[in-house]
């Protein structure tokens, strides 16, 4: 064990703070807790409105037993918890102040390392954020996806589907009685969404950088060994702590680099760009969106789950989960990377196998060559924006189409399905107003529902641009996170019904044909300005004053860095 642990600041001495620190602590503890054992903290963001994370409970209690046997003191930690369907205006304004929170009361107790539990989109995110800037050992462990839903014989993707079905309703293909009878069969057991959302892909990505007990990502949220692997975490932990094993030591560059490739080769979350920015920045790595195009953009979609192809979670966990799709990228990974367990990344790839190819492809027959995340660029996004390809339609990823432009998520719902706006097929839609700073927040509007009156011709995919998110479920062919917003000086600002957005994928271009000239004598009109955000107080105003952009992360500015667990004063 440690020769000098953290808690011991507290704990040790004969001293009136010492007393105060142990006595209150007590409370059926036998004195020997507060001689070099280590205390873990079990950040638990378990909640009943975050549906996704109720389960952590459970979860917390297999970590504490871990801990316990491996001669640690166990400490449950509530933090904020963030549920992705729960939350107005949107989670992601939330992200952040949960991050903060989490590493305040990581520093300011008395506790030598910690367990992450987190499932929903924005709580594996968060925390890991929250551990990069305390810097104490820290480990993920996912909550997991649900088991997958049956509606009329036909499996459904948590999310993929709702979008899906919601547009065939609109488009007078499935009946609102149906629709509405399919709602308890989507949610089948506890856990999150089982395509492969933003919270599959976090914690696919947790694992990826090396904070997961490898093999654990993926496992189902009912799935017995869920629990004995939270376990055993309980019980690595412990050993983090002696071993003084830190973040700082498991998340580096080459960490960032595999999580980069595991991002493509499963067809992950565009949501996933803006969190690893934003990890990165909390420990100082110069992460940037090219980093995401050089890296990932031609990698190979191996995994076959909804949105991008057939199956869901728990197939992928049948099939093996993420060790051996990395095998089979191993080439493209950076041997350098460690994981928590003190070994390479790479080392426990050795014995991973595919159980099911259609579900984990080769190499050699990928579900797609080329489906990594592609950055563009151009006048409409001269900081960046993305696109997920593999989500896209194929003949959408070279577009020329005009203009129908949405001055807020007000304006659009307004609009939308009035027979007499002025669309067609060929047409681009573009919303602002939804960026961190307009919103705020960066909402997932992106993946705009298309046009009643199109849905009803049959058409099913239109490019659409947004300062905004979508969800990791939803498909599309959605140029997003367009930087600067339009609430930062953007010029998607700028853009007016007419005029003609030009896309080009391999090209890496997201342009307006509108001379330079007449484009630079623009401003924003009046419905554009009243739909940026303006809070006057709380959190949204701190918000709004310090959010960075999206090809940043949308962290906020003066917490970017890392603080350490360090704290100087007595509370005494």
């Amino acid at each position: 064990m440690a020769a000098e642990l953290r808690s011991a600041e507290w704990y040790s001495g004969d001293d009136r703070n010492a007393y105060i620190h142990r006595a209150w602590m007590r409370r059926g503890l036998p004195g020997s807790a507060f001689t070099g054992r280590p205390h873990i903290a079990i950040a638990n963001t378990a909640s009943d409105l975050t549906p996704c994370n109720a389960h952590l409970n459970e979860v917390a209690s297999s970590v504490r037993d871990g801990i316990h046997e491996a001669g640690g003191i166990a400490l449950n930690l509530p933090v904020v918890s963030l549920g992705e369907t729960q939350l107005r205006p949107t989670a992601m304004l939330w992200r952040n102040m949960a991050a903060m929170a989490t590493e305040e009361m990581l520093r300011g107790n008395p506790v030598d390392g910690v367990v992450l539990l987190g499932g929903c989109d924005k709580t594996i995110p968060a925390l890991l954020m929250a551990a990069a800037s305390v810097d104490l050992p820290a480990a993920v462990v996912p909550g997991g996806p649900m088991l997958t839903g049956t509606f009329r014989g036909t499996p459904l993707g948590c999310g993929t589907d709702v979008w899906r079905l919601s547009e065939e309703v609109r488009g007078g293909t499935l009946d609102r009685e149906d629709f509405t009878r399919s709602e308890s069969a989507m949610i089948r057991s506890r856990g999150h969404c089982n395509t492969m959302g933003t919270a599959s892909t976090m914690a696919i990505l947790a694992e990826a950088l090396g904070t997961v007990l490898p093999g654990l990502a993926g496992t189902p949220a009912p799935d017995s060994r869920l629990l004995e692997s939270a376990h055993e975490t309980g019980r690595l932990v412990t050993d983090l702590v002696a071993r003084d094993r830190r973040p700082s030591t498991v998340l580096t560059r080459a960490s960032f680099h595999n999580a980069i490739v595991a991002l493509a080769a499963t067809g992950g979350s565009t949501n996933a760009v803006v969190h690893l920015l934003a990890i990165a920045g909390r420990l100082g790595i110069e992460l940037t969106l090219d980093d995401f195009d050089r890296i990932g953009s031609r990698v190979p979609l191996l995994v076959n789950l909804q949105p991008a192809g057939k199956y869901l979670m728990e197939d992928f966990h049948r099939a093996g989960g993420l060790l051996p799709v990395l095998r089979e990228v191993r080439d493209l990974l950076d041997p350098a990377a460690l994981t928590i367990t003190g070994k390479a990344l790479t080392d426990h790839l050795d014995d991973a196998r595919s159980w099911d190819p259609d579900v984990i492809h080769s190499r050699a027959e990928p579900v797609q060559e080329e489906a990594g995340i592609a950055v563009l660029r151009g006048n409409l996004a001269p900081d960046g924006a993305i696109i997920k390809p593999a989500a896209a339609s194929p003949h959408l990823l070279r577009h020329r189409g005009r203009a129908v432009v949405f001055d807020s998520i007000e304006d659009f719902h307004a609009r939308i399905d009035d027979p007499d706006l002025d669309v067609d097929a060929d047409s681009v839609l573009v919303l602002r107003g939804c960026g961190p700073k307009g919103y705020p927040g960066m909402p997932e509007v992106s993946n705009m529902p298309l046009p009643a009156k199109l849905l009803a011709d049959g058409v099913r995919d239109m490019v659409r641009v947004c300062d905004g998110r979508m969800s990791g479920t939803a498909y599309g062919t959605v140029v997003l996170h367009v930087a600067p917003e339009a609430a930062a000086g953007g010029p998607l600002a700028l853009v007016r019904t007419g005029d003609v957005v030009v896309l080009d994928v391999a090209a890496r271009r997201i342009d307006l044909d509108v001379p330079e000239p007449e484009l630079r004598a623009r401003t924003p009109n009046r419905a554009t300005l009243d739909g940026f955000a303006s809070p006057r107080r709380g959190w949204e105003r701190l918000y709004v004053d310090h959010v960075g952009q999206a090809d940043t992360g949308a962290d906020l500015d003066f917490l970017r860095g890392s603080s350490g667990s360090k704290v100087s004063r007595e509370s005494h």
